[in-house]
C-alpha cells in the first residue's frame, strides 16, 4: 500500500531523474564536495526540501544562478549554551542564520539549574516552529555539584521524560567527572538512562588513568581542553575533540595544529558560550572557519569541522553535506577564503538573502515567561557582606583573561577595624555570591583579582552553573546596592556607583534570557560594560568573566554560594589559609 512518504520519495526520485521539475535549481556555483574533497562546478536540485541530485540538466520551478558562488553544507555548532547569548531559541535562531548556522545542539543546563524541566520545555517550545533546527542534550548535572545551592534538581527519572523527545540526542556534557571516577550512582543511573545515544563529555585537564576510566563509560566527547599534549592524548583515545572559539574560552590557536589529515575526523569547531555582542561583531561559526583558515587550516578540513564532522558525531545522518538525500540546508559564500555568507536555504528555502533575513516567523512569548518571576533573596543589609579578618593570608580568585580558568592566589589582604576591605591599589576586591532560589540568606564571600575596579559594583544573575546572583565591588554599600537592582528588575546585569545605577540589561527569562531581539540586546549590553569600564574595569568582557568565577566544575579556585571551593578537590575551603578546614555538610 502507497503512503504519503512513499509517494514523496517517488517523486524525489523523478525529480532526481529530471523526468520532472525540481522545485528549486541552483546553478553555476562551485560546490564543496566534503566527502571527495573536490571543488565541483555542477548545479544542485532540490525537491521537497531534500536535495535530489548534483549535475547538469535539471530544469526547476524556480532556478536560481549563483554565477561562481561557492555552496557549502548549512554550519552545525555541536556545543552552545543558548542562555549564554542572553537570547531566547527564536531569537537566537534568527541571529545565527545570517552567519550560515543552520542546526546546533545545546544543553539547556542552564535554565535548567534555575527552573528544572519547565525552563527545558520553553526551550523546546520556543524554537519548535522555525526555519532552524535546534537539538537537545539531556542535561546531566542539575545541579553540577553539591558545592552551589541550584532551583532543581533532576534525577534519571526526571530526565527520563526527555527521552520521548525527538530532537533530544542523548545526555549533555557530564561535568560531574569526579561523580564518574568515584561510580557516585546518581551519575551513572543517567549515563546508563542515555547508553545507546549521545553521551557528551566535560573533562578539563583528565588524563592518563582517570581519562581511560571516564571513557569507559561510553562518554566520546570533549570541549574543556586548553592545551595540546592533552588533547592529543584524548584524539588518540578516540575522543571527538570540540575545539571551542567562544566569548571567553578562546582554544582555536592553541589546539588547531593538532588537526591533520590523520586526525582531522576528530575535531568539530564549537562556540560553547557566546555573547550576542560577538554575533553581531563577527558572527558564528562562519567566523571561527574564518579564522581556522587564517591560521593555515585548509577551507575543506575548515568546513568539515563544523559539517560532516558534528553530523556524524550526533547521528544527524540527513545533514552535514551537499549531496543526494540531505536535507538542503545550503550556505552560499561570496567568498570562500573570507567565508562571507551571501544566501541561506534552510529546507530548500530561501531564509538569508545578500545577509538580510526574511521571511522568518514571529515567535510570541510564552505568557508564563513574559513577566519577570522574582528572584527569591533574603532581605539585604551592608553587614552581610562583611568579611572577618580570621588570618594573615587568603586564598585569591585570580582572572585569566580569555579563559574560564581561574588562578588561585594566596595573598595578604587589606583590613579596617578587624574586617577585609576591597583594595584598588592591589586589584583585590571583594567577591560575592548570592543564593537566588529558596531565600535563605546564604551569601558566599571570597575575594578577586583582575577586574582593575577603582570604584563601585557590578553584579549579574548569570553566574555559572546554578545562577545564584554574583558581584564584585568596592565598598559594601555598593554591592548591596548592585544586587538589589538585579532583584528589582527579575534578573540581569548593573553597574552602580554609589546609589546610582550606571547601566542595566534586564534578563526577564529566569534571569538568563530576554524577550527582546539582539539589537536592542547589543545596545543594552554596550552600555553596562561601558559602564563598568567608567569604575576602571580593565577587562573587555567583565560580565562574561564575572559568570564564570561561580562555575565550580572549571579549575582552580571558585565561590559559590556556600563558600570558596577547591575545584581539583572538589571540596569547600576556607577563605584564610591559616583556617582547618571543616567538614562540609550541604
Amino acid at each position: 500500500m502507497s503512503t504519503p512518504f512513499m509517494k514523496g520519495l517517488g517523486q524525489k526520485i523523478l525529480a532526481a531523474r529530471k523526468e520532472i521539475p525540481a522545485h528549486l535549481v541552483l546553478r553555476g556555483a562551485n560546490v564543496l564536495n566534503v566527502f571527495s574533497g573536490e571543488i565541483q562546478p555542477v548545479d544542485v536540485a532540490v525537491y521537497d526540501g531534500m536535495i535530489v541530485g548534483l549535475g547538469s540538466g535539471y530544469r526547476g520551478l524556480k532556478e536560481v544562478n549563483l554565477r561562481g558562488r561557492w555552496i557549502i553544507p548549512g554550519l552545525i555548532d555541536g556545543h552552545l549554551h543558548i542562555e549564554s547569548t542572553m537570547l531566547r531559541p527564536s531569537e537566537l535562531a534568527r541571529a545565527l542564520l545570517v552567519c550560515g548556522t543552520t542546526t546546533i545542539v545545546v544543553d539547556p543546563h542552564e535554565i535548567a539549574n534555575v527552573m528544572g524541566l519547565e525552563g527545558i520545555r520553553f526551550m523546546l517550545q520556543d524554537g519548535r516552529s522555525i526555519p532552524f533546527d535546534i537539538y537537545y542534550l539531556a542535561p546531566s548535572c542539575v545541579p553540577a555539584t553539591r558545592l552551589e545551592t541550584s532551583g532543581a534538581v533532576l534525577k534519571a527519572q526526571d530526565l527520563a521524560e526527555l527521552k520521548t523527545e525527538d530532537r533530544v540526542l542523548g545526555l549533555g556534557e557530564v561535568m560531574n567527572f569526579p561523580g564518574v571516577l568515584a561510580g557516585d550512582e546518581e551519575v551513572l543511573e543517567k549515563i546508563a538512562l542515555f547508553k545507546n545515544q549521545v553521551l557528551d563529555g566535560h573533562a578539563p585537564s583528565l588524563r592518563g588513568d582517570d581519562l581511560q576510566a571516564y571513557l569507559s563509560t561510553g562518554i566520546r566527547s570533549d570541549h574543556e581542553t586548553t592545551n595540546r599534549a592533552e588533547g592529543m592524548e584524548k584524539v588518540a583515545a578516540g575522543m571527538m575533540l570540540m575545539i571551542r572559539e567562544g566569548s571567553t574560552a578562546k582554544n582555536l590557536d592553541e589546539l588547531l595544529p593538532l588537526v591533520k589529515p590523520e586526525t582531522a575526523r576528530r575535531f568539530c569547531l564549537v562556540s560553547d558560550d557566546l555573547h550576542p555582542e560577538d554575533i553581531e561583531k563577527r558572527g558564528h561559526l562562519n567566523f571561527a572557519i574564518r579564522k581556522a583558515m587564517e591560521l593555515g587550516l585548509d577551507p575543506l578540513t575548515a568546513v568539515r569541522l563544523v559539517t560532516l564532522n558534528p553530523a556524524e558525531y550526533f547521528g544527524l545522518k540527513d545533514r552535514g553535506a551537499v549531496a543526494s538525500g540531505y536535507v538542503a540546508d545550503l550556505v552560499v559564500l561570496n567568498d570562500l577564503e573570507k567565508c562571507e555568507v551571501a544566501m541561506v536555504y534552510k529546507n530548500g528555502r530561501l531564509v538569508v538573502n545578500e545577509g538580510e533575513i526574511f521571511d522568518f516567523p514571529e515567535v510570541p512569548i510564552q505568557s508564563c515567561f513574559r513577566h519577570p518571576k522574582p528572584l527569591h533573596i533574603a532581605p539585604l543589609h551592608p553587614e552581610d557582606f562583611q568579611i572577618p579578618r580570621l588570618g594573615d593570608r587568603a586564598r585569591v580568585i585570580e582572572v585569566i583573561p580569555g579563559q574560564i580558568l581561574t588562578g588561585s592566589l594566596c595573598e595578604k589582604p587589606e583590613s579596617h577595624d578587624g574586617y577585609l576591605v576591597s583594595s584598588v591599589q592591589s586589584d583585590i576586591l571583594k567577591l560575592c555570591v548570592v543564593e537566588r532560589h529558596r531565600a535563605t540568606g546564604r551569601i558566599g564571600l571570597g575575594l578577586v583579582r583582575g577586574f582593575g575596579l577603582k570604584r563601585g559594583a557590578m553584579a549579574s544573575s548569570v553566574a555559572h552553573d546554578s545562577h545564584n546572583v554574583i558581584v564584585v565591588g568596592v565598598r559594601d554599600e555598593e554591592i548591596k546596592r548592585a544586587v538589589e537592582e538585579v532583584v528589582n528588575m527579575g534578573g540581569g546585569l548593573a553597574v552602580v556607583c554609589g546609589e546610582e545605577v550606571l547601566a542595566r540589561t534586564p534578563l526577564e527569562i529566569a534571569g538568563l534570557m530576554t524577550v527582546q531581539s539582539i539589537k536592542p540586546l547589543v545596545r543594552q549590553l554596550n552600555d553596562v560594560n561601558q559602564a563598568a569600564g567608567s569604575l576602571g574595569c580593565k577587562l573587555e568582557k567583565p560580565f562574561m568573566a564575572l559568570s564564570f568565577l561561580a562555575l565550580p566544575v572549571i579549575p582552580h579556585l571558585k565561590l559559590t554560594d556556600l563558600g570558596l571551593v577547591d575545584v581539583n578537590r572538589s571540596r569547600i575551603v576556607p577563605l584564610f589559609a591559616e583556617e582547618s578546614e571543616r567538614e562540609f555538610k550541604p
